[in-house]
Order: structure tokens, then sequence, then C-alpha cells
């Protein structure tokens, strides 16, 4: 069985790093037996070059939402330069996963996500990273209204916290225009850091703000999934012949 290389982009806080860790070790309880390594792209060790010349065997899954920038082009390049030819699996999204991981961290901030009343009054800010990539920010969109034609919300609005586009406190007047009783925002972040400490200090008009993505059993389902499709795949490819 080879080894799951988690690619996480880094960060200079801490909690990142942190967040991570304690994913992987959710990794590693639904699926025991399995040898999880982390690496990094930037901020933080161990580096790519670092770990991937130890493993004998392994899939790499990057730690992204979207096919953006470190997806398309960071991460190959980094395992390129440490003379890998890993199989990489896909980005997360878009997984009907990730709904359920935002469903949960919007009721653990006190939203009655089971109640479908409670649902249909509610308008909620899909708060993401915002990419220079257009496809990026449009998978980030559908994301959006899949999430709201499955779950029955009021409305959802996407806002970002970089680059350019609508910020959380147009998308919250956005959802009151469009008659919201109340409102949320949620993170379309994976950790803690500068994104998701700015969309919460823009979000105080808000009714609740829920966490970050973080180290949900959602997650690592997701993570495993990917990491299985991408081993099934390098299984199956024919090999190449002179």
């Amino acid at each position: 069985m080879p080894a799951l290389l988690l690619i996480a982009h880094g960060s200079r806080d801490p909690r990142h790093a942190a967040t991570v860790a304690a994913l992987v070790e959710e990794v590693r309880a639904q699926r025991p037996g399995t040898e999880v390594a982390t690496a990094y792209l930037d901020h933080c060790a161990p580096r790519i070059p670092q770990v991937v010349g130890r493993l004998a065997d392994a899939v790499a899954v990057p730690l992204l939402l979207n096919r953006a920038f470190h997806a398309k082009h960071d991460i190959p390049a980094a395992l390129r330069a440490a003379g890998s030819r890993l199989p990489v699996a896909d980005v997360l999204g878009p997984s009907p996963l990730l709904l359920a991981a935002l469903d949960r961290r919007l009721a653990e901030a006190g939203l009655a996500v089971g109640s479908p009343a409670a649902r249909a009054r509610t308008g909620v800010v899909l708060a993401a990273a915002g990419s220079s990539d257009p496809a990026a920010d449009a998978a980030t969109r559908a994301v959006a209204a899949e999430w709201r034609r499955t779950r029955g919300w009021a409305a959802v609005e996407v806002a970002y916290a970089s680059a350019t586009g609508p910020r959380v406190p147009d998308a919250l007047a956005a959802l009151r225009t469009a008659g919201a009783a109340h409102t949320a925002v949620a993170p379309y972040l994976l950790a803690p850091g500068l994104l998701p400490d700015r969309i919460a200090a823009a979000a105080e008009d808000a009714d609740l703000v829920a966490d970050v993505l973080g180290p949900s059993p959602e997650l690592a389902t997701l993570l495993l999934h990917r990491y299985d499709q991408a081993r099934h795949a390098a299984d199956t490819t024919p090999a190449l012949t002179a």
C-alpha cells in the first residue's frame, strides 16, 4: 500500500501546521495501517524534497480546495525539482463532503442546520481566499450554488479575503437585500491564519461566524477518497513501452 503524502501550503501562523497535524491524525484514525506523511510548499517544515526521498512508494494528495496556481504549477514543479514522479491526486473540491463539513462548522457555531425552516431564513456567505485564476473562482461560485440548491438556504453569496471581488460586508449586504432574516459567514478555508482572521474581522455584522474547515472527519474522508482514486488510476495506467 503506498503512503499518503499530504502536501499542504504552509504558513507562518503556527495554527496552520497544528491543524494539518490534527487532520493527519484523523486520517490515520479512519485508515489504520496507512502510512501518512506531510510536506509543505512554503513556510513550514518539512519541505517536499525532504520527504519524497524517504518514501519508496506514495501518492501525493494536495491539501487544496481548488485547481489554482498551487495545484497547477507549484506542486508539480516542486515534485519535479525533487526528482519525484509520484502520482498526484486531484484537489479536494468540489465534493459533497466539503458541503457536509461546512454544515458541521455552522452547526458548531450555533446555527440550526438540521431545520429546513431555519435554513430558509438564513443567508450564508461562503468566504473563500480568492484567486487570480478565473476558473478557481468559478469553481467556488459553483460550490455556493450547489450548497444553496441542496440545503435550501435563503441565499448564498461568495466573498473573498484576497484578490478582487466582493468582500464579506458586500456579501452580507447582498444577503439582506435578498431577504435573509439571519446571516452567517462560513469560511471556505482549510486552516486558521491571516485570511480567516481577516474574514472574521470583516464579519462583525453577521449573526454568526463559523470556524474554518479544519480537521473535520469529512475532510479526512475526502483526502482518503482522493488518495484511493489516484492510486487506483496509477495501478490501471498502462506502462509505457519503448
